[in-house]
């Protein structure tokens, strides 16, 4: 791509690219990733330590011994999902990803909604990711000086805000000079919080006997017929999206990609499957060494619920429960790095096309990455972060809990506007029947369910922490009430920037964006 290094505000003056019809380069520089350098993007930005530390207490909480078998459960709409990005990726590749193809397939409005669930959902995770790596921070410190009150410097509310706003600068400046400079981080990051993740598996399957909560392996517990409710399906299964969700991050990069058309999408399916096995094999271990009791090791102690490594480390490693810590706090810092591309090349697409102010179209000339649209994501993470610290009890429960809402939410519009916008090829053969009908459409379904009902049963206060406004549960007040508050943006910049909302900029025949093969 010759003009791969124009900026995008150039090109949302209107100038376009040769022999691509309408389509105007954004600015970013093409053929940078490979296939394994995509595929650790998505490990990163799932991020399995950080993920598996803050969701295994509350996903045990509502699945008890069922807990492989909700992971499972929950990678059903995740492959399915994934199947109807790649048909989208490979028949139109562009960083805008969710807000590019629902706007394509179901027009402007549904479109925009789309990109303001997966910005929300970025943003949302973004300062859960802080939170966790301030909190492991502090507790890497206290081990390695052997001084426990460091560790207790994370509940100083002032003193942890301020750390949070340190790592998501760093984070920010990381983002900001591009994918090399990420990658040389991700490969380091990446691959020790896997070495130590499989220490940690190899540790709790030859010690688990020695536990006093201790459990031996039952195949019963991937029997989902043995969780007594429908509401503990969908809760458990909302908290098991969260610990995929990341795999997108693939395609969000589709045009900095080698064969962004097919690597893409491919990195996004193994991404996920990668995940999957690790996930199984940590649970696993993890239930069999420390039971799902609500005392001592208990993975159904409230004390043990907000990070799960943080008590079970030492007793499972022993002298080696240092490394558990380093594990978190690098994966935590290596995600909240790598999920600044996915908001910032999706605020890039929709100023590109015209669905917010220019100023998140502009792209460094230097690093081609786009510069005002990532240090705008860090600003509103480190914000929000700050707000839910004051209001919220438990912030990583409560913040874990609305993102799958918020996930549910746009994998799901995703997943129908493929079987929409490929409607009139469903028929044409087999291939195209399962995965632009049948596998988005079940998909999709199954998450706007899950979605629905947790919705629903987040509206009482004592889902989640039990925090709550006016009586209303803090956890609906954040998942429904920040798409409701999109909605009225969605109207201000319907005002201020009407070409994209009539259907100028962006239509299902506006022609694909073409990357390097």
């Amino acid at each position: 791509m010759t003009e791969a290094l124009r900026t995008s505000s150039t090109a949302a003056r209107g100038e376009q690219l040769p022999g691509s019809g309408d389509i105007t380069a954004k600015g970013l520089k093409g053929g940078q990733l490979g296939l394994l350098a995509v595929v650790v993007l998505g490990i990163s930005t799932i991020a399995p330590a950080y993920t598996l530390t803050s969701a295994l207490g509350p996903t045990v909480n509502e699945a008890g011994l069922q807990l492989p078998v909700i992971f499972l459960i929950g990678f059903i709409p995740m492959i399915l999902v994934s199947l109807a990005y790649r048909e989208l990726n490979a028949d139109s590749p562009d960083s805008g990803t969710t807000f590019t193809w629902v706007s394509k397939a179901f027009g402007p409005w549904v479109g925009w909604m789309g990109g303001w669930g997966l910005l929300a959902a970025n943003i949302i995770v973004l300062s859960n990711l802080a939170g966790v790596a301030v909190d492991f921070f502090y507790l890497f410190l206290s081990q390695l000086t052997g001084s426990p009150e460091l560790a207790e410097l994370a509940d100083n509310k002032a003193l942890n805000v301020l750390t949070c706003l340190v790592f998501v600068a760093l984070a920010v400046w990381v983002s900001y000079r591009g994918l090399h400079t990420t990658k040389v981080v991700q490969y380091g990051l990446v691959g020790f919080q896997l070495l130590v993740l499989g220490l940690f598996v190899g540790m709790a399957f030859a010690n688990w006997s020695t536990s006093e909560t201790a459990i031996p392996f039952s195949w019963e517990w991937f029997d989902v017929t043995r969780i007594e409710t429908f509401g503990q399906v969908a809760a458990g299964i909302s908290l098991s999206i969260f610990v995929y969700w990341g795999w997108d991050v693939c395609l969000t990069v589709n045009e900095e990609t080698a064969n962004g058309k097919k690597t893409a999408g491919v990195a996004g399916t193994l991404t996920a499957v990668i995940v999957l096995a690790i996930y199984l094999l940590v649970s696993i271990a993890t239930m069999m060494f420390a039971g799902v009791g609500d005392t001592g090791n208990g993975l159904n102690n409230a004390e043990n619920h907000e990070n799960i490594f943080t008590a079970l480390a030492t007793p499972i490693m022993g002298p080696f429960a240092i490394l558990m810590s380093l594990a978190v706090l690098s994966s935590s810092a290596a995600s909240l790095q790598s999920t600044f591309m996915s908001p910032s090349r999706s605020l890039l697409a929709m100023a590109h096309y015209g669905a917010l102010p220019e100023p998140f179209s502009r792209v460094s000339r230097k690093f081609a990455t786009p510069g005002f649209a990532t240090i705008a994501a860090g600003i509103m993470s480190a914000g929000f972060y700050a707000v839910m610290h004051v209001v919220s009890e438990n912030v990583l429960n409560d913040t874990i809990l609305a993102l799958g809402l918020m996930i549910c939410f746009y994998y799901g519009l995703t997943a129908l506007a493929c079987a929409w916008y490929f409607r009139h090829s469903l028929f044409t053969s087999v291939r195209h029947f399962v995965l632009r009908l049948l596998c988005p459409v079940l998909g999709g379904v199954g998450l706007f369910v899950v979605f629905f009902q947790t919705a629903v049963d987040s509206l009482a206060p004592e889902f989640g922490s039990g925090s709550e406004i006016f009586g209303v549960g803090l956890v609906f007040i954040l998942g429904v009430g920040i798409l409701a508050l999109g909605a009225v943006f969605m109207l201000i910049m319907a005002r201020v920037r009407p070409g994209f909302f009539r259907g100028e900029t962006l239509r299902k025949d506006t022609p694909a964006l073409v990357v390097p093969e």
